[in-house]
């Protein structure tokens, strides 16, 4: 039953308009809590947005998608050094987590913390959505979210009821991501019998002529993920690390 959830997970955009109910909500964190965690700090931290306006509030961050808008729940994963650091003062020890190592320490924490919460809901009928413009605009949600120094958005999770039923999107094949003993780079050969699946779907073809390229990959380097794109967001990120003191002894 376990393993059937993970190989029928779907990424849900649509949701009923039901709200989810608190004692469940907080079940579902829980079992989230229950992730493996650095050393057992838990530097990480969940805010839950359920309230209507505040959601509004939080979408031009999110680039006004109507998942960000319509799902009943929000939940914002956060690398969090500010409650341990306090904790570290109060008790005579100085705290060194003003550092890059901290930050992706503890934005794995909130990862691993995240992907715990989704595996609960969808073992209880709900449906995710990771959203990916969390990272881009963190200085954004940091204001709306009032987040102090020493913590940062990594992912946002919207939830709730699905309102669709879309099918299974494709994977690479394990022989695709798998390395045994040690990494084996691709022959040409290789990376095109691995994307040839995903090349063929008529969904990928779609795309393809929708974005007016030759190539699906021309969609992801020209379209979805340019480079310039890229070193823009890169350096904003980078900047707000520096103004959430996570830089500060980098």
């Amino acid at each position: 039953m376990f393993m059937e959830i993970l190989n029928n997970h779907v990424t849900i955009r649509k949701f009923k308009n039901t709200p989810v109910e608190p004692n469940l909500l907080d079940s579902i964190l829980y079992s989230g809590t229950r992730a493996s965690t650095t050393g057992n700090m838990q530097v990480y931290s969940i805010i839950v947005i359920t309230d209507e306006k505040k959601r509004k509030e939080l979408a031009p961050a999110h680039f006004n998608q109507p998942v960000a808008q319509n799902a009943p729940v929000l939940l914002t994963f956060a690398a969090d050094f500010n409650r341990f650091s306090k904790w570290c003062t109060l008790n005579n020890a100085k705290p060194g987590y003003s550092n890059f190592i901290s930050f992706f320490t503890a934005a794995i924490d909130a990862l691993l913390v995240a992907q715990n919460v989704c595996v609960a809901a969808e073992n209880k009928g709900l449906g995710i959505c990771y959203l990916g413009t969390t990272t881009y605009n963190a200085r954004e949600i940091i204001k709306t979210l009032e987040m102090p120094k020493l913590t940062f958005p990594v992912t946002t999770v919207a939830l709730g009821y699905p309102d669709e039923n879309p099918e299974l999107t494709d994977r690479l094949p394990l022989k695709g991501v798998v390395h045994n003993e040690k990494y084996e780079d691709y022959a040409e050969s290789q990376i095109e019998d691995l994307y040839a699946f995903k090349e063929s779907l008529e969904s990928s073809r779609q795309f393809v002529k929708e974005n007016e390229k030759k190539t699906l990959a021309q969609v992801f380097t020209d379209v979805r993920y340019k480079e310039k794109d890229n070193l823009f967001f890169s350096d904003k990120m980078m900047e707000v690390l520096k103004e959430q003191g996570f830089l500060q002894n980098s």
